[in-house]
């Protein structure tokens, strides 16, 4: 098992595999989704583990992986209580796969750096 833990934010046509594929190189990896039933699938196929938040997703993980549908998809898994800066700990890296504005690229750099992020 390797010592890089990761947590991965949504599990839609690309985003399942993806966090598979970590999976099978033995890493670590803790995921969400809006449909906790899609999350406890994908758990059992690939003995990780699933949260019931992006915040708890993120808890441990050295880095997050996103990948849901637009600019407002991430924004409701990133911010807030629940979500995944709520969770994030310092030095942790951020990674976006979601086709999203330029701008959003920025607001997320900014909000990561704010609290010692990437």
């Amino acid at each position: 098992m390797k010592t890089i833990k990761t947590a991965f934010i949504g599990l839609g046509v690309m985003g399942y595999p993806m966090a598979g594929h970590l999976a099978k190189h033995d890493y670590p990896v803790t995921v969400f989704n809006r449909s906790s039933n899609k999350a406890e699938s994908w758990a059992n196929e690939f003995s990780g583990q699933f949260a019931a938040t992006p915040k708890a997703a993120a808890l441990d993980a050295d880095m997050v992986f996103v990948c849901v549908g637009n600019d407002n998809d991430v924004r409701s898994v990133i911010y807030g209580e629940d979500g995944v800066l709520a969770g994030l700990k310092p030095g942790s890296i951020l990674i976006d796969h979601t086709t999203t504005s330029a701008d959003l690229a920025i607001e997320l750099q900014a909000a990561c750096e704010k609290q010692g992020n990437q």
